[in-house]
C-alpha cells in the first residue's frame, strides 16, 4: 500500500526489509553521492538500519520511491525541516538505482509529495540545494518551477574542491499557476 501514488511510483514508508537490497549500499556509491553530502563515511548495514528506524517525526517524511510494476525501491525522497509555524521544509532525493536514472521517476515523485505538501501539510514554501555541478537536480527544479534564489559560496567539499550551493525555493502560488 502506497502513501503516494502516482502512475509509474508509488512513495511508500521506509521499511527494515529495504534494506536487504541494493539500499545500504547507495551510500557508498560514489557516482550516486557525488553531488550530496553523503559518501563521506562508510555506511554500514546496521547504520542504515538505525536510520530506518528513526527516519521520521513530527519534522521529517521519508519515503521509498517504488516502481509500481515491479515493486523495486529505486531511491528515496523526502520532506526535512518541516516548519509549521513559517511552513517551510526542505525536498531532498536519494535515487539509489542507476539503472533508473533519467527516466522521469525523481521527477513524479517530487510532483506527488510538492502536492501533498501544498495541499495536506499546508506548506508555503518548498526549497533545496544542490551542488553547482549537479545538474541533473538543476533540472529538475526548473522543470517543477523552482526559482534559482541565490548561493552558498563554497559551502560544500566533495572530490578535494570546494563547491557552491545553489539555492531554490518553490511557492505554493507559483506550484498552483505551474503547468507541472
Amino acid at each position: 500500500m502506497y502513501f503516494l501514488e502516482g502512475h509509474n511510483i508509488g512513495l511508500r514508508a521506509l521499511v527494515e526489509s529495504d534494506v536487504d537490497g541494493g539500499y545500504p549500499n547507495w551510500f557508498n556509491d560514489q557516482e550516486v553521492c557525488r553531488y550530496n553530502s553523503h559518501h563521506r563515511y562508510v555506511m554500514a548495514k546496521n547504520d542504515v538500519i538505525e536510520f530506518v528506524k528513526h527516519c521520521n517525526s513530527r519534522d521529517t517524511i521519508v519515503l521509498a520511491v517504488e516502481l509500481k510494476e515491479t515493486k523495486i525501491h529505486i531511491g528515496n525522497i523526502s520532506l526535512q525541516s518541516i516548519d509549521y509555524i513559517d511552513r517551510t521544509a526542505e525536498i531532498a532525493f536519494l535515487m539509489g538505482e542507476r539503472e533508473y536514472w533519467n527516466k522521469g521517476y525523481a521527477t513524479e515523485a517530487a510532483v506527488l509529495l510538492i502536492n501533498h505538501a501544498f495541499e495536506q501539510l499546508g506548506l508555503q514554501r518548498i526549497y533545496f540545494g544542490t551542488s553547482e555541478k549537479n545538474v541533473g537536480m538543476q533540472k529538475i527544479g526548473e522543470k517543477l518551477n523552482f526559482v534559482r534564489e541565490g548561493i552558498r559560496r563554497r559551502a560544500i567539499y566533495k572530490d578535494g574542491v570546494f563547491c557552491d550551493i545553489y539555492e531554490y525555493g518553490l511557492l505554493r502560488e507559483e506550484w498552483e499557476n505551474s503547468d507541472v
